[in-house]
């Protein structure tokens, strides 16, 4: 009778601590429960991540996040990876529903066996579910209030969405270390590769991390910890645990650093153009593929042309020139190779595209195309001699060439090709500095707003990039197109989808063919029969004339030469049938060069680029269009060769209704040969 008296009582004290421990987690929930945020919304998880930069092979360049993540489905996460966190962090989570009452009975038992001086360690009881809430959700103050939250927020979310999406949101969520959120990030960052290709130490290694994400000094222990507690889950066997262990981490130390010095000046100027159309959120979270038009094979090549000359002239000098050099498809716009000085590390100044300089005589080939145009023939006579008492303005001109002679009457082509200053000085004086000065803004090497057309304009005292010289010179081989620079093909987001319109301009290039008529829809900017009696002026420029060092063997190469007063910037743009190559060298802040320097500096770095970039392409002539007469012409006369025998003879190109020189009279020394002009 005691007995059952005493039962009684027990049955109600329990019954009413139960009932109490009911009203007080409904106290709780009331309390705790009704501004709490919106979970739901976790349905449609959309994470940021990081945005990924490929050269045009596909490999990676560059990362564009504030936070590193890539995001991974669950059924594209490998098993083992799975099973590797669920062994470190919440053994039960299949089973539990949201909160584990096994995992905080064992975790309070461990603790006050700690308190008590037993050798066991200090143990949470968080469920990846609780700690989704509170990545998600909640700051990580330790206080109670915020354990009750995090835990009526697991209840729910138990609730709402199944295990898989729990683990998803977790696994592509959690902080593992150098800047790293989620499993996809951090393999890339750890081991450089997907998750599909972690071993089963790097999962475990992985799965080591949400603790202590940036001490690595314990790497290898913590990996071993969670390779045991596989084991004794069952998810692994004995075995397989001991030939994880044994294997080196290899941990990458390298993918978290910047990529390539090479790389950086075309990535950056990738990163300036996105960030001012697609805006800082969408370039840095949205988790972009975006594929670039740069040919790693190429651009390394063609950074270590321009350091291989730049590193010749620097060697024991304090002051350092610097350089660029820009690489793209004359018919597309597609940019290559790009390198705007000598590191990035050591100055991310762009001189490439951002650096305004005078540009000297590769202005000429935009005046003697402007002579064409009008009816001037590459044969045409025009004469080399002092020029006294020319006033412009309040200026006093008496140019000079650069071997200090005069030759007398000179062939267009000639003056051209050995870059003399005189006859370009009469020519421009002949046609008008407005007309000539048009020709170079209608190709947009100089702004069409110039306020100051003045002759020194007309020769290249004006300033420019040498991107958009060598935009200026891609029409004179891609049938007069105005064409714009492209760095990027087309851009993809998270899903998969091209966004802003990038796959239009795209156009599939054959290099057996002439350009595509539809690639730009405006007129061309001269007539083909000019454009390509300029194109075998710049081809004899190379092969005979101040261009000589641009040369490059068994390939069809033309470009001009260009120097600055006093040698303070020196140029050269060149181009094949279906690649154009412009090089600029100078100090940032101008100062002349010294003796020895010239242009032939920049033809060296463009004939060095171009070995490589022609290395395995079959020389292709340039295309010539319908109409065009071919006639052998003495080179210093321009008559006929059998009217002229004597001396170099030359194939020229003649438009309708041209034809060669009259044949000369021998009484004066113009035939001498010439060997040299200004650059």
């Amino acid at each position: 009778m005691k007995f059952k008296k005493i039962l009684r009582v027990l049955l109600n004290i329990i019954f009413w601590c139960f009932t109490a421990g009911i009203a007080a987690l409904a106290a709780l929930v009331l309390i705790y429960g009704n501004d709490l945020p919106d979970y739901k919304k976790l349905a449609t998880y959309a994470p940021p991540v990081a945005t990924r930069l490929y050269a045009s092979d596909g490999s990676l360049l560059i990362e564009y996040a504030e936070e590193r993540r890539v995001f991974i489905d669950y059924a594209d996460m490998p098993t083992q990876l799975v099973n590797a966190f669920i062994a470190a962090e919440d053994q039960n989570f299949w089973t539990h529903p949201g909160i584990d009452i096994q995992g905080i009975i064992r975790a309070a038992t461990n603790n006050v066996m700690r308190m008590l001086g037993y050798n066991t360690n200090f143990s949470g009881a968080s469920t990846i579910t609780q700690q989704v809430a509170k990545n998600f959700f909640l700051t990580s103050e330790r206080t109670i209030s915020r354990k009750i939250k995090e835990a009526i927020l697991a209840l729910r979310l138990e609730r709402s969405f199944s295990k898989q999406h729990i683990l998803t949101l977790y696994l592509n969520q959690i902080f593992l270390g150098a800047r790293a959120y989620g499993v996809g990030s951090a393999a890339l960052m750890y081991f450089n590769k997907p998750v599909s290709e972690l071993s089963l130490a790097q999962c475990a290694f992985l799965a080591s991390l949400p603790k202590v994400p940036n001490n690595r000094d314990r790497a290898v222990e913590r990996r071993n910890y969670v390779l045991r507690r596989m084991v004794e889950e069952g998810f692994i066997t004995q075995a397989q645990a001991d030939t994880a262990a044994a294997e080196e981490l290899n941990i990458n130390s390298g993918f978290t650093a910047q990529m390539q010095d090479d790389f950086q000046y075309f990535a950056e100027d990738v990163r300036r153009q996105l960030l001012g159309t697609l805006g800082r959120e969408t370039l840095y979270n949205q988790g972009l593929y975006i594929k670039t038009t740069i040919v790693p094979e190429l651009q390394r090549a063609a950074s270590a042309a321009l350091n291989r000359e730049l590193d010749a002239y620097n060697a024991g000098r304090t002051d350092k020139l610097q350089g660029a050099i820009i690489a793209m498809n004359p018919h597309t716009g597609r940019i290559v190779a790009m390198a705007g000085g000598r590191s990035f590390a050591e100055s991310s100044f762009n001189r490439a595209t951002q650096a305004y300089r005078q540009i000297g005589s590769t202005i000429k080939p935009f005046v003697y195309l402007a002579a064409l145009e009008r009816g001037l023939s590459p044969q045409t006579m025009i004469l080399d001699a002092p020029i006294v008492g020319w006033r412009e303005n309040d200026t006093l001109w008496k140019p000079e060439n650069y071997d200090k002679k005069f030759l007398g009457d000179v062939p267009l082509r000639l003056a051209l090709e050995t870059s003399r200053n005189v006859p370009a000085v009469r020519l421009v004086e002949q046609i008008g500095t407005a007309n000539a000065i048009e020709a170079a803004q209608r190709f947009g090497v100089y702004p069409s707003d110039m306020p100051n057309m003045n002759l020194s304009m007309a020769l290249g005292s004006g300033e420019t990039t040498l991107e958009k010289l060598v935009l200026g010179y891609s029409a004179f081989i891609n049938g007069g197109r105005v064409i714009e620079p492209k760095l990027v093909d087309y851009i993809e987001d998270r899903y998969g989808r091209v966004i802003g319109g990038a796959t239009q301009n795209i156009i599939e290039w054959s290099d057996d063919l002439l350009p595509p008529e539809t690639v730009v829809e405006s007129e061309p900017l001269s007539d083909p029969h000019s454009l390509y009696q300029m194109v075998s002026i710049l081809q004899g420029a190379v092969e005979r004339g101040t261009g000589k060092q641009a040369r490059v063997p068994g390939h069809t190469i033309a470009g001009k030469t260009g120097t600055t007063n006093d040698v303070k910037d020196v140029w050269f743009v060149g181009f094949s049938k279906n690649l154009i190559v412009g090089v600029y060298l100078g100090y940032d802040t101008p100062k002349p060069l010294g003796k020895g320097a010239g242009s032939h500096m920049a033809a060296r770095v463009f004939a060095d680029f171009m070995k490589t970039a022609l290395a395995n392409e079959k020389n292709q002539p340039f295309a010539v269009p319908n109409g065009m007469t071919f006639m052998r012409v003495n080179r210093r006369s321009g008559a006929a060769a059998s009217a002229d025998p004597d001396g170099i003879i030359i194939l020229e190109a003649f438009k309708p209704g041209q034809f060669p020189n009259p044949a000369p009279k021998k009484s004066s020394s113009e035939y001498n040969p010439i060997v040299g002009g200004v650059f």
